[in-house]
């Protein structure tokens, strides 16, 4: 599947979306039940799971390193030309945007601190993700903090704190050999469709900024 982006997106690349793997998964998202299930979270206010942004660049990445060079290419923006922000896609900052990714990150290794219950997991939660991983795209709601996360600093406007975050969760998960703990809303994931989930959740928060100048 090819990268897309409706804006500048050098850098962004994808692999194909892997497999949904379990029978039980598959078969809940293949039945009304499945798809009705996703427009219960929807109506019910769940906007982690369900939301599609305006003016979003409809990114798509295989792998956290495709996401990283297209945040790198968001980092590295001349003097002249500055990270911006595409309202009304997002109301975080570049800084809190980085930052949140970087806690989705770090929790996969160390815990969420208020997951949802495991039936939620195991039935809308596992559904959305399944439905996130055919397609290759997340969406959510992109100012919906992650539950029970350290509230994100929006007093500051410099990123780089936040980038070298992310840089080092990013590699903590590369070089992680052990157990990753459940997704707080799609439960126990493989380390290969973690990735995928953390590209996923990258590329949807990537989309809603661009360089201007």
């Amino acid at each position: 599947m090819p990268a897309t982006s409706n804006g500048s997106d050098e850098g962004a690349t994808s692999q194909a979306a892997p497999s949904v793997p379990d029978t039980p998964r598959r078969t809940f998202l293949k039945s009304g039940t499945g798809l009705a299930a996703l427009g219960v979270v929807a109506a019910a206010g769940v906007g982690y799971l369900l939301h599609q942004p305006g003016n979003d660049r409809q990114l798509v990445f295989g792998t956290l390193g495709d996401a990283m060079r297209e945040v790198d290419r968001l980092a590295g923006a001349s003097a002249s030309a500055s990270v911006s922000a595409l309202a009304p896609a997002t109301v975080w900052n570049w800084s809190q945007t980085l930052e949140h990714c970087a806690q989705s990150i770090e929790f996969s290794l160390q815990g969420f601190p208020a997951p949802k219950s495991a039936l939620f997991q195991n039935t809308l939660g596992s559904a959305a993700f399944g439905v996130f991983a055919l397609r290759g795209r997340m969406s959510h709601n992109l100012a919906e903090p992650i539950p029970g996360a350290p509230a994100l600093d929006a007093s500051t406007p410099d990123a780089s704190v936040a980038l070298v975050r992310l840089r080092k969760a990013v590699q903590d998960f590369a070089t992680h050999a052990g157990p990753l703990h459940p997704h707080f809303a799609y439960g126990a994931l493989s380390k290969t469709q973690y990735e995928h989930a953390h590209a996923m959740h990258l590329a949807n928060h990537l989309s809603a900024f661009d360089v201007r100048g």
